[in-house]
């Protein structure tokens, strides 16, 4: 070990966060509550960033949070604190009793019901501590910028490199006598970079991320990989509007994905807010498309052994075959709609789409012709409505190879057709999310470029 380094973070037993939570329950069944809940962090972390050559910042942050949620009835109040004393906590959990006393009834509200909570506790192996110095720290961010800036003439300037490392202890407890802790640890390097070439600039970014600091790329990889992706999209041309394939990279198409998520979540659902209202047991992909949670993948950023109001998760297919299986529902949503919680109240874990067998390259060579979308600008994405206009930047292709980088250019179509015109799914899995995929290569979209 660097002599540099040391430990950076470390916890109290977790037995004293567990006595936070369990205390705060305690407080508020003593003020009448029928049902309680509350959640505790406590995360520390190191982060800095480099600008030029230099150090722009550094921080250390220490965050702690409590929440609590108290039902009398179907009434429902919350309060949170970032002060663990107990003279603040308790006066969290009366503001929380108040509040409740004062709201509207409402029928589908309080916890989860009690036989969905988890009861097997894998672990996941989540909690890496980086055992690294705030200078060490600085050395790979400065080392991270220097490859980028260093690599080509061309790069004449840098948005930065940061480095974060972050470590935390969540404790979720209710009064169905669920109590439990998680360790859990996530580190990252990037770096984005601005290159000219006959007048005009771009820039482009890299990053990496993991729970484990020894399966990060090294600095001065993601350094040059940010370099490298700028300079391919220098000299980028205009595009006349036309009708093409396109296909999405992998950081791009988890995009995609997520607006399949938000349409077919609860509350979307329940709001009629959704362009895939009443959708299970609907084809609304190719026949070949699965889509698959993965839950219990071990240092996997999306893995947990149960959902934010304790409910066990599973591993279970979203998509099979092309046909919804389920919403994503957490418990008052499922109560809206009539249905049971699905596991959700957190999101999706490790949701992964199965590839096609196809190379990022053979799919370039499928599309033959077309647009590779490597980044998307602006936010229009109806999830009513379905329909979707990015702003985008890529490269054309032309008889399946790259030809040259693209810019100013719109892609539209609806969700509903993007889902149905999937032709392929590259096996360059993008692992750095809780939503996972490949290259995803539509048949069909509208660019928009020049007249």
């Amino acid at each position: 070990m660097n002599d540099k380094n040391k430990p950076m973070l470390a916890f109290p037993d977790t037995d004293s966060f567990k006595n936070i939570v369990s205390e705060t329950l305690k407080m508020a069944q003593d003020r009448g509550a029928s049902q309680a809940e509350a959640g505790l962090s406590v995360s520390q972390g190191l982060s800095v960033a480099v600008r030029m050559r230099s150090v722009e910042t550094i921080e250390h942050q220490q965050d702690n949070g409590l929440g609590i949620s108290v039902y009398f009835g179907r009434h429902k109040g919350s309060a949170s604190t970032s002060n663990l004393d107990p003279e603040a906590i308790r006066k969290t959990v009366e503001a929380a009793c108040n509040i409740a006393r004062y709201t509207s009834e409402d029928p589908c509200t309080g916890l989860a019901d009690s036989h969905l909570m988890a009861h097997q506790f894998a672990d996941l192996d989540l909690y890496h501590p980086w055992d690294i110095s705030p200078e060490a720290v600085i050395e790979m961010a400065l080392e991270c910028e220097n490859a980028a800036l260093d690599l080509d003439d061309r790069i004449v300037n840098s948005e930065g490199a940061s480095v974060d490392s972050n470590s935390g202890v969540s404790v979720y407890g209710n009064t169905h006598g669920f109590l439990q802790a998680d360790h859990t640890t996530r580190h990252s390097i990037s770096c984005a970079v601005v290159g000219e070439s006959n007048g005009g600039m771009q820039r482009d970014y890299w990053y990496e991320i993991s729970r484990n600091p020894d399966h990060l790329a090294t600095a001065r990889a993601v350094g040059l990989k940010a370099a490298e992706r700028t300079l391919k999209r220098l000299d980028a041309q205009k595009l006349k509007t036309r009708q093409a394939p396109i296909l999405f990279v992998p950081e791009i198409a988890r995009g995609l994905i997520g607006h399949f998520t938000a349409a077919i979540s609860g509350s979307a659902q329940y709001r009629k807010a959704s362009f895939l209202l009443d959708a299970i047991d609907t084809r609304v992909f190719p026949e070949f498309l699965q889509l698959v949670e993965y839950p219990f993948e071990l240092q996997a950023l999306g893995s947990a052994n149960f959902d934010s109001e304790g409910v066990v998760v599973k591993q279970a297919d979203l998509v099979s075959n092309g046909v919804i299986q389920n919403y994503l529902l957490d418990s008052y949503a499922a109560r809206k709609l009539g249905l049971k919680t699905t596991g959700h109240a957190s999101g999706v874990h490790n949701l992964t789409l199965q590839d096609t067998g196809k190379t990022f390259e053979e799919c370039i060579k499928t599309m033959h012709q077309g647009l590779l979308v490597t980044e998307l600008m602006g936010h229009g994405v109806n999830t009513v409505t379905g329909d979707y206009s990015r702003g985008a930047t890529g490269f054309w292709v032309e008889n399946g190879e790259i030809q040259f980088p693209v810019e100013e250019i719109t892609i539209a179509a609806n969700l509903k057709d993007m889902f149905q015109g999937i032709v392929e799914i590259g096996n360059d899995l993008d692992m750095r999310g809780n939503i996972r995929t490949g290259s995803i290569l539509l048949e069909g979209m509208t660019i928009a470029g020049a007249v």
